[in-house]
């Protein structure tokens, strides 16, 4: 009874502290709708429409999640999330929930989500005339000296009601009698009844008398409840047992240990003997849990605590003591005890997370609620009083609510899960007693996760070196982006672009849209494309979707696929044959004539070697391997035949090397015939160098166009990536009598070259490049690639 009187005054006081503040804040300040029910309404009764009457939208109520928050405590309401009606949830028996004659009020939270809101309701429990009074016993007996004098007076039982207000206990009424008459007393908020002598008894006329005291409440029909009285009328004892006073106030801390004596009460009595003699008891109208909580020696009136005082639970006992004689009648004395109980610090304050949103968008902005809590504090004055905190190195922050102890958390910073994907949020409360106590929940914040991060490639622009000739429809390589959000948002798609590309080139080109993949449609000739450009973009499925481009540039590595082609002596029919006719007296060293060849592949690929593969007289012929000259070795004999046949065998360096072969008939004529012949030869000659010539010029003019093409892109490349370096040209191989190619690059730290037969000074073979790159002291500061691709010159 002592908490919910105790509630009821800090409801009340809470209750005014709202109006006052109301008055200063004004609109600022959300008003408290209050609602009366009676007690043993069904189950289901409407109390009223608190959804109207808060200004909600009742056809949103069913989606915000609108409810009551009950808390720990059994929901004794429930709300209609349809029609938005406060309806009781279970049968209230209010002298359960609130003992006494004061208002019985339940706080409700009414809490809606998206956005979180809570409010307040008041429901007063109005009582209900349900309870009759009743007496502790169906019986009182008293005895009476018969020389009693008129005026004494004797206590009878108390009725109890626990009904409040008109509906408790109003008035006692006694059967009308010549001897007694009924005086009510008011104690506090109860009535005490006693028996008031008014005519003196006669023991030798009547020894006993029987009454009916009656115990009506004021209720609506009223209820009443009935005491059997027996007086019995005796002799002798005169003098009742008194004590000092008739009140005693003592004060004494909640929790003391069993045992701790709180007061010794004494009467006397001036009578001699057994009249004398004292035994000291609790009286027996007192409430049950007091017998259990007091003990009271009935020879010494030493009263002590047996069971737990606890404040919240009761502030005040008062304990009616009385003091009986052993006469004969026993005469007794009545004082009462008030015992207050004084509050200690010795309940922890508590924290109740009302409503929390365990996933945080991490756009969310500064301001925006992520949980709700109230603390609660069992303990009253500075003991209740709390002071709450929260982790402070997190971007979140307490603000207190206009209701005391009610607070929200929200956020005070910009979030990114990229940095931190989830926050423990430690609350501490903690009272101010001496010494203060405290409590600790942990909240788990999941940062949830948005868009707002765009793919990214590790390098741009790419660079993929290719070999020529690949299988058409084949995977060629393939580019990756990442993307720091997660789920769907990280989940990356690929496209070719438009822009930035040649449509020639995207003709050519697939990419597989789930994992990057990027194969040719076609197989590639290093002859016809040494290198090409486009751009790949990558774009996550967000929503709104992000996305990224970079650039993929191409070069085509060279295979040896082109088999020497013999520029002299000229091809007919399908094979090269040549007749050159020399004079018999000519000396060891002559040239005879010289195998041209070109081959379209460049370096080692494109490198010819020339040899004898047939000849009809090995002393009389030699051949240069690397010019292709043929000259003579001795001086012709005239053993010597006059006619020789010299297959030339002209093959390149690639790891397969393709050939092809010559035909070169050396006839021997005398000096007269050779001059002779030499005028007429001199003039088909003439005609066969211009043949010669003009098929040089256009293969020299094809070379210049593809060199400045080249030259073109690259200088393109540089401007778009970085000035920091300028194209050099190695010195170009030169070999006589073959048409070559030399490609140099940089790749890291080195610079890479493929070349011809007459390597470098101080340049090595790099392992596993098919023995025709070299590596070139590096000169320059800069690591960054570069390719730089010349064309050597022809010498004939």
């Amino acid at each position: 009874m002592g908490t919910y009187r105790r509630s009821q005054r800090r409801n009340c006081g809470l209750l005014l502290l709202q109006i006052i503040f109301l008055l200063f804040v004004g609109k600022r300040a959300f008003a408290q709708i209050r609602y009366a029910v009676p007690e043993e309404v069904k189950e289901g009764s409407v109390v009223g429409n608190v959804g109207k009457d808060l200004g909600l939208d009742v056809l949103l109520l069913s989606t915000r999640r609108f409810r009551v928050v009950s808390g720990s405590n059994e929901a004794l309401f429930e709300v209609n999330q349809d029609s938005g009606d406060l309806l009781v949830h279970k049968k209230i028996d209010r002298e359960d929930l609130c003992q006494g004659s004061g208002a019985c009020l339940i706080d409700l939270k009414i809490l809606v989500e998206n956005p979180l809101e809570m409010h307040y309701v008041i429901v007063e429990i109005a009582d209900v005339n349900d309870h009759s009074p009743s007496f502790p016993e169906k019986e009182q007996e008293f005895e009476i000296f018969e020389q009693t004098l008129p005026g004494a007076r004797f206590q009878l039982h108390s009725a109890r009601d626990p009904d409040a207000g008109s509906n408790s206990v109003r008035n006692y009424m006694l059967t009308p009698n010549d001897h007694f008459d009924l005086d009510i007393r008011q104690s506090d908020d109860d009535k005490i009844p006693f028996l008031v002598l008014k005519k003196s008894l006669d023991r030798e006329q009547r020894t006993n008398h029987l009454l009916h005291l009656t115990a009506v409440d004021g209720g609506k029909p009223r209820r009443s409840g009935s005491l059997n009285i027996s007086i019995i009328v005796l002799d002798s004892n005169d003098n009742r047992p008194k004590f000092s006073q008739d009140t005693y106030e003592i004060e004494i801390q909640e929790n003391v240990p069993f045992g701790t004596l709180l007061y010794k009460l004494s009467a006397t009595d001036p009578d001699e003997g057994v009249n004398g003699e004292i035994e000291y008891s609790l009286g027996k109208t007192l409430k049950k849990k007091v017998y259990d909580i007091f003990e009271l020696d009935k020879k010494t009136g030493e009263i002590k605590v047996k069971g737990i005082l606890n404040y919240e639970e009761h502030d005040v006992y008062k304990l009616d003591v009385e003091a009986t004689d052993k006469g004969t009648p026993p005469l007794n004395g009545v004082c009462r005890l008030n015992i207050k109980i004084k509050d200690m610090n010795d309940n922890p304050p508590e924290i109740e997370i009302t409503s929390v949103s365990n996933t945080v968008s991490e756009d969310s902005k500064p301001g925006s609620v992520i949980a709700l809590l109230s603390i609660t504090d069992k303990d009253s004055g500075q003991n209740g009083k709390t002071a709450v905190s929260m982790t402070s190195d997190v971007p979140f922050e307490l603000k207190s609510s206009f209701k005391e102890n009610i607070y929200s958390v929200v956020t005070k910073g910009i979030l990114d899960r990229e940095e931190v994907s989830e926050y423990d949020i430690t609350i501490t409360v903690t009272d101010c007693g001496d010494p203060p106590l405290s409590h600790m929940k942990t909240i788990t914040i999941r940062i949830s996760d948005v868009n707002d991060n765009s793919p990214i490639f590790l390098q741009n622009p790419l660079l993929f070196y290719l070999p020529e000739n690949n299988p058409a429809g084949m995977s060629i390589f393939s580019v990756s982006a990442t993307d720091k959000d997660e789920d769907g948002n990280a989940d990356i798609s690929y496209k070719l672009a438009k822009e930035g590309s040649k449509k020639d080139i995207l003709s050519f080109i697939n990419i597989n849209a789930e994992n990057g993949q990027i194969s040719a449609l076609k197989s590639f000739d290093f002859e016809t494309l040494k290198t090409f450009q486009f751009q790949v973009v990558a774009t996550d499925s967000g929503t709104p979707s992000l996305s990224s481009n970079v650039t993929v540039n191409v070069f085509i590595l060279d295979q040896n696929d082109n088999a020497p082609v013999i520029l002299y002596p000229l091809s007919s029919n399908g094979s090269a044959e040549g007749v050159e006719e020399i004079p018999r007296n000519v000396n060891a060293g002559h040239l005879v004539t010289k195998v041209r060849a070109y081959d379209a592949d460049i370096g080692y690929n494109g490198w010819l070697l020339f040899s004898l593969q047939e000849v009809s007289d090995h002393s009389l012929f030699g051949l240069d391997r690397y010019t292709g000259q043929i000259r003579t070795l001795r001086s012709f004999t005239e053993t010597d035949e006059a006619e020789h046949k010299l297959v030339i065998l002209v093959k390149d360096n690639g790891n397969v090397s393709l050939s092809a072969t010559a035909t070169v008939i050396v006839k021997l004529v005398e000096p007269k015939e050779a001059f002779a012949a030499s005028d007429v030869k001199s003039a088909a000659k003439d005609d066969e160098e211009d043949n010669v010539t003009f098929y040089l010029m256009i293969t020299l003019g094809a070379v210049s166009v593809l060199f400045i093409i080249s030259m073109i892109v690259l200088i393109a490349m540089q401007c778009s990536k970085s000035t920091d370096y300028t194209s050099k040209y190695l010195q170009e191989a030169n070999y006589d009598g073959t048409l070559c190619h030399s490609i140099q690059y940089r790749s890291g730290d080195k610079r890479y070259m493929l070349v011809g037969p007459r390597m470098s000074i101080g340049s090595t073979i790099v392992p596993g490049s098919h023995a025709n790159t070299l590596v070139l002291p590096d000169r320059r500061k800069t690591s960054e690639e570069v390719m730089l691709v010349s064309y050597s010159n022809m010498r004939l």
